[in-house]
Protein backbone atom coordinates (compact mmCIF):
# COMPACT_ATOMS: atom_id res chain seq x y z
CA UNK A 1 0.00 0.00 0.00
CA UNK A 2 1.50 3.29 -1.18
CA UNK A 3 1.22 6.48 1.54
CA UNK A 4 0.91 9.30 0.33
CA UNK A 5 2.95 12.70 1.86
CA UNK A 6 1.29 15.69 2.35
CA UNK A 7 -2.64 14.82 2.00
CA UNK A 8 -4.21 14.84 5.18
CA UNK A 9 -7.71 12.70 5.42
CA UNK A 10 -10.93 14.37 6.45
CA UNK A 11 -10.66 12.76 10.26
CA UNK A 12 -7.20 14.02 10.77
CA UNK A 13 -8.02 17.48 9.78
CA UNK A 14 -10.79 18.41 12.40
CA UNK A 15 -10.37 20.40 15.03
CA UNK A 16 -11.76 22.93 16.61
CA UNK A 17 -9.98 25.07 19.55
CA UNK A 18 -9.46 28.78 21.10
CA UNK A 19 -7.51 29.61 18.16
CA UNK A 20 -10.62 29.05 16.36
CA UNK A 21 -12.53 31.57 18.28
CA UNK A 22 -9.60 33.73 18.00
CA UNK A 23 -9.99 33.68 14.59
CA UNK A 24 -13.44 34.32 14.72
CA UNK A 25 -12.89 37.88 16.67
CA UNK A 26 -10.30 38.68 14.44
CA UNK A 27 -12.23 38.08 11.30
CA UNK A 28 -15.45 39.67 13.15
CA UNK A 29 -13.63 43.07 13.74
CA UNK A 30 -12.21 42.97 9.91
CA UNK A 31 -15.47 42.82 8.21
CA UNK A 32 -16.89 44.72 10.28
CA UNK A 33 -14.64 47.39 9.84
CA UNK A 34 -14.36 47.16 6.34
CA UNK A 35 -18.00 47.44 6.62
CA UNK A 36 -17.67 50.59 7.89
CA UNK A 37 -15.51 52.22 6.14
CA UNK A 38 -17.47 50.96 2.81
CA UNK A 39 -19.91 52.11 4.10
CA UNK A 40 -18.33 55.74 4.79
CA UNK A 41 -17.26 55.66 1.33
CA UNK A 42 -21.00 54.51 -0.45
CA UNK A 43 -22.28 57.47 1.44
CA UNK A 44 -19.54 60.15 0.25
CA UNK A 45 -20.22 58.86 -3.56
CA UNK A 46 -24.09 58.98 -3.01
CA UNK A 47 -23.12 62.32 -1.68
CA UNK A 48 -21.23 63.32 -4.33
CA UNK A 49 -24.01 61.95 -6.94
CA UNK A 50 -26.94 64.05 -5.35
CA UNK A 51 -24.56 67.18 -6.10
CA UNK A 52 -23.91 66.94 -9.70
CA UNK A 53 -25.87 68.95 -11.56
CA UNK A 54 -24.71 66.82 -14.37
CA UNK A 55 -26.66 63.57 -13.43
CA UNK A 56 -30.15 62.79 -14.03
CA UNK A 57 -33.03 62.13 -11.86
CA UNK A 58 -32.49 58.14 -12.00
CA UNK A 59 -29.48 57.86 -11.30
CA UNK A 60 -29.73 59.96 -7.87
CA UNK A 61 -32.66 57.95 -6.78
CA UNK A 62 -30.50 54.64 -7.63
CA UNK A 63 -27.49 56.05 -5.74
CA UNK A 64 -29.91 56.39 -2.62
CA UNK A 65 -31.46 53.60 -2.79
CA UNK A 66 -28.38 51.59 -2.91
CA UNK A 67 -27.10 53.61 -0.16
CA UNK A 68 -30.34 51.98 1.47
CA UNK A 69 -29.55 48.74 0.69
CA UNK A 70 -25.85 48.65 1.81
CA UNK A 71 -26.93 49.51 5.17
CA UNK A 72 -29.58 47.02 6.09
CA UNK A 73 -28.05 44.50 4.19
CA UNK A 74 -24.71 44.57 5.12
CA UNK A 75 -25.74 44.41 8.57
CA UNK A 76 -27.71 41.43 8.21
CA UNK A 77 -24.99 39.28 6.59
CA UNK A 78 -22.43 40.18 9.36
CA UNK A 79 -24.83 39.04 11.79
CA UNK A 80 -25.43 35.66 9.41
CA UNK A 81 -21.55 35.87 9.13
CA UNK A 82 -20.92 35.36 12.77
CA UNK A 83 -23.78 32.93 13.36
CA UNK A 84 -22.40 30.63 10.80
CA UNK A 85 -19.01 31.07 12.11
CA UNK A 86 -20.25 29.67 15.57
CA UNK A 87 -22.32 26.87 13.76
CA UNK A 88 -19.11 25.72 11.57
CA UNK A 89 -16.81 26.02 14.83
CA UNK A 90 -19.33 23.92 17.11
CA UNK A 91 -19.82 21.21 14.08
CA UNK A 92 -16.17 20.89 14.15
CA UNK A 93 -15.73 20.58 18.01
CA UNK A 94 -18.07 17.83 17.61
CA UNK A 95 -15.60 15.74 15.64
CA UNK A 96 -12.88 16.32 18.27
CA UNK A 97 -12.16 14.04 21.31
CA UNK A 98 -10.27 15.84 23.81
CA UNK A 99 -8.75 14.51 27.02
CA UNK A 100 -10.79 16.22 30.14
CA UNK A 101 -7.71 16.50 31.59
CA UNK A 102 -7.35 20.32 29.03
CA UNK A 103 -10.01 21.53 30.65
CA UNK A 104 -8.09 23.67 32.95
CA UNK A 105 -6.07 24.67 29.84
CA UNK A 106 -8.42 25.88 27.73
CA UNK A 107 -10.12 27.67 30.46
CA UNK A 108 -7.13 29.54 31.42
CA UNK A 109 -6.46 30.14 27.62
CA UNK A 110 -10.27 31.35 27.06
CA UNK A 111 -9.83 34.14 29.76
CA UNK A 112 -6.40 35.50 27.58
CA UNK A 113 -9.11 35.07 24.23
CA UNK A 114 -11.54 37.26 25.73
CA UNK A 115 -9.31 39.72 26.60
CA UNK A 116 -8.07 40.07 23.38
CA UNK A 117 -11.35 40.15 22.12
CA UNK A 118 -11.87 43.17 24.81
CA UNK A 119 -9.13 44.80 23.18
CA UNK A 120 -10.70 44.27 19.43
CA UNK A 121 -13.95 45.91 20.54
CA UNK A 122 -12.18 49.20 21.87
CA UNK A 123 -10.37 49.29 18.44
CA UNK A 124 -13.83 48.82 16.74
CA UNK A 125 -15.07 51.26 19.21
CA UNK A 126 -12.58 53.96 18.54
CA UNK A 127 -12.47 53.96 14.74
CA UNK A 128 -16.60 54.20 15.31
CA UNK A 129 -16.52 57.26 17.55
CA UNK A 130 -14.45 58.88 15.36
CA UNK A 131 -16.35 62.01 14.41
CA UNK A 132 -16.43 60.89 10.69
CA UNK A 133 -17.93 57.60 10.66
CA UNK A 134 -19.98 57.99 13.72
CA UNK A 135 -23.15 58.89 12.15
CA UNK A 136 -22.60 55.60 9.39
CA UNK A 137 -21.90 53.64 12.66
CA UNK A 138 -25.01 54.47 14.10
CA UNK A 139 -27.24 53.82 11.15
CA UNK A 140 -25.50 49.64 11.43
CA UNK A 141 -27.16 48.70 14.57
CA UNK A 142 -26.11 44.66 14.42
CA UNK A 143 -22.83 45.77 14.13
CA UNK A 144 -22.62 48.27 16.69
CA UNK A 145 -24.75 45.63 19.00
CA UNK A 146 -22.55 42.62 18.46
CA UNK A 147 -18.98 44.76 18.12
CA UNK A 148 -20.14 46.03 21.99
CA UNK A 149 -20.46 42.88 23.59
CA UNK A 150 -17.73 40.93 21.67
CA UNK A 151 -15.99 39.68 24.53
CA UNK A 152 -19.17 38.48 26.19
CA UNK A 153 -20.32 36.93 23.15
CA UNK A 154 -16.97 34.73 22.78
CA UNK A 155 -16.96 34.03 26.50
CA UNK A 156 -20.67 32.25 26.10
CA UNK A 157 -19.36 30.69 22.79
CA UNK A 158 -16.07 29.47 24.46
CA UNK A 159 -18.34 27.95 27.26
CA UNK A 160 -20.64 26.66 24.66
CA UNK A 161 -17.34 25.17 22.81
CA UNK A 162 -16.10 23.55 25.92
CA UNK A 163 -19.25 22.03 26.74
CA UNK A 164 -19.16 20.50 22.96
CA UNK A 165 -16.14 19.24 22.89
CA UNK A 166 -14.89 17.48 26.53
CA UNK A 167 -18.85 15.87 25.82
CA UNK A 168 -18.05 13.77 23.32
CA UNK A 169 -14.43 11.98 25.22
CA UNK A 170 -14.93 8.80 26.87
CA UNK A 171 -12.58 5.55 27.59
CA UNK A 172 -12.47 3.30 24.68
CA UNK A 173 -12.93 -0.56 26.11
Amino acid sequence: MVRRRGRKSLSRCKRASLQDLLFVGVLVLVFAMSVLIGFRLSTDFNTYIQNDTVMPATAKTASTQLLGYFTSSLDNVFLFVLVGLCIVTLAMAALVRVHPIFLVFFVIGLVFVILICAILTNVYEAMASHAELQAQANQLTNISFIMARLPFLVGLFGIILMVVMYKVWQVES
